[in-house]
């Protein structure tokens, strides 16, 4: 059978042992392309892995200038061939050529590149820290082996297994990648392996600094993230998923980033109801509609109290999710998966208020749906209540007061992120004061007046959250050069000579920009 390449030890060539093969499908109309990619084996699972960590052994040598170069050099690689992936992204994901793929997710793929390049270059990110006294010093330096990189499919460039910022961020903290493509868009990520390979190439990295193959066997993948070869693993995907990543992981001690599911609940207090309850309504509905609702940070649950007011947002929201045609979704599995979830949801005592089925079409859609609960019934069952369904989909809670939508809060899993919609001219803080303490610590990005669904690049986002959104609360997905931090180690250096220091623990500044921690100060002097 004719496969397409895989990129390993610096080779494009044919897989060596598939465990079968698969095409991509193009969701908008259900056709399959003619491209067939291989089920990756483990021989080529193995040889990746251990050219990665001879590339990471080799990479400990190199300058951080130019892991700065290579992203660099990279972006302006990928602006010169846009027309060429959006249209292969179009292809494979049905997501609009404009301005999804073209104005918005491909320049914030090549402006984290050029972000990450900058934090590589500065070297501040390495946390650099000198006590003189006791002549301690510590950084931030590259891991001991290979990053594995599984994208997800709602991204296909931000978070491309080949360009997204799992893997610059890896790419910018001194590791080789291993990039596992997602089945959902394997000829998008073929495109950018390419462009990868020839700036690694011309920069003068070594060869498997970046390496690509396709899907593989389940178990294969566990034993992907479990390496003794391995650094760490990234991962963004179901929950399920996740999990058995996880497990695998945390029995071998290597680490692993995951992002998986969330409800990212919205809190919409009396006086912004009040004062502009059909705004919210339409922004909410634009939010959880945003992709065909296959975001991460899609509003999959709104508390409200109960009352007037709260029953004509909610006629208002199911005119919205009724009167709109569905979005196409990413994959055959989409509808399915959503089906699956609402029958959980209405298991549990959520009552359906729109939608609820597959839309039968040319293309992959459910239709918009809107779920409700009281409060009572929600405390009761929450588990099964925050049940991610990947689509244009939401769970409305009504609470009889604040007292309970504060234990609802309290009964959140983690989340991504949380929001609370309330009077702009104070009227609700009383009301916002007894629930912020308890929704705080359910997520990582706590929004005020806003919809969730834009995660903006820049240094002090955090795109994490507590378990389960994600694997550990400490650490971001979006914003650099915090998220490099995941690839890194600690590198202590006890009474060592400076000559024998890494050129960011020596006296002198080696870039003169560069903050360290000297003696408890931050600056930017030499020693």
């Amino acid at each position: 059978m004719d496969y397409q390449n895989v990129l390993i030890a610096g080779r494009w060539r044919d897989p060596k042992d598939p465990a079968g093969h698969f095409h991509a499908v193009n969701p908008a109309n259900k056709q399959v392309l003619p491209q067939v990619y291989p089920v990756c084996g483990p021989d080529d699972v193995h040889e990746a892995i251990v050219a990665g960590k001879q590339a990471a052994v080799e990479l400990r040598k190199a300058p951080r200038e130019r892991f700065a170069r290579f992203l660099d050099l990279f972006a302006d690689k990928i602006e010169a061939h846009t027309d060429e992936l959006v249209e292969i992204a179009n292809l494979e994901t049905g997501l609009p050529k404009e301005p999804r793929l073209r104005n918005g997710e491909l320049p914030r793929t090549t402006d984290q590149m050029r972000k990450a390049a900058q934090a590589a270059r500065e070297l501040s990110w390495c946390h650099a820290t000198i006590d003189t006294s006791a002549n301690i010093r510590s950084m931030m330096g590259p891991l001991d082996g290979p990053v594995s990189v599984f994208g997800p499919n709602n991204f296909p460039f931000a978070f491309n297994s080949v360009s997204g910022g799992d893997f610059v961020a890896a790419i910018a903290a001194g590791n080789p990648a291993i990039a596992k493509a997602n089945t959902g868009h394997p000829g998008t990520t073929l495109a950018f392996a390419r462009l990868a390979f020839e700036a690694v190439t011309e920069t003068g990295l070594p060869p498997a600094t970046v390496q690509m193959i396709y899907r593989t066997p389940a178990e294969l993948g566990l034993q992907l993230v479990c390496h003794p070869e391995i650094g760490a693993s990234a991962f963004t995907g179901s929950k399920s998923a996740g999990l058995r990543l996880k497990a695998a992981a945390d029995r071998a001690g290597k680490p692993v980033y995951l992002e998986m599911s969330s409800v990212n609940p919205i809190f919409i207090l009396p006086g912004a109801l009040e004062e502009r309850s059909d705004d919210i309504a339409a922004e909410l509905f634009g939010s959880c509609a945003l992709g065909a609702g296959q975001f991460c940070t899609n509003p999959g649950l709104m508390v409200l109290q109960k009352g007037e007011r709260t029953e004509r947002f909610i006629g208002t929201l199911a005119e919205a999710f009724a009167g709109n045609r569905p979005g196409v979704l990413l994959s055959p599995k989409g509808p399915d998966g959503i089906l699956e979830a609402v029958e959980i949801l209405k298991s549990a005592g959520a009552v359906l208020i729109v939608g609820g089925k597959k839309v039968e079409d040319d293309g992959y859609r459910f239709a918009n749906t809107l779920m409700r609960v009281d409060g009572k019934t929600f405390i009761a069952h929450p588990e099964a209540l925050q049940t991610e369904a990947f689509g244009t989909a939401s769970l409305i809670v009504v609470a009889d007061d604040i007292e309970q939508m504060k234990e609802v809060a309290s009964a959140l899993e983690g989340n991504l992120t949380g929001c609370v919609y309330s009077h702009t001219q104070g009227r609700d803080d009383r009301e916002y004061a007894i629930l912020e303490p308890e929704l705080r610590p359910k997520v990582g990005r706590l929004l005020n007046d806003k919809a969730p669904t834009g995660v903006a690049v820049v240094a002090s986002m955090n795109h994490g959250g507590p378990y389960p959104a994600t694997g550990h609360p400490g650490f971001t997905a979006v914003g650099l050069p915090a998220s490099m931090l995941r690839f890194a180690a600690l590198y202590c250096y006890d009474n060592v000579r400076s000559h024998r220091l890494p050129v960011e623990l020596q006296d002198k500044n080696p870039t003169g920009s560069m903050w360290r921690l000297v003696d408890g100060e931050w600056t930017q002097k030499n020693v």
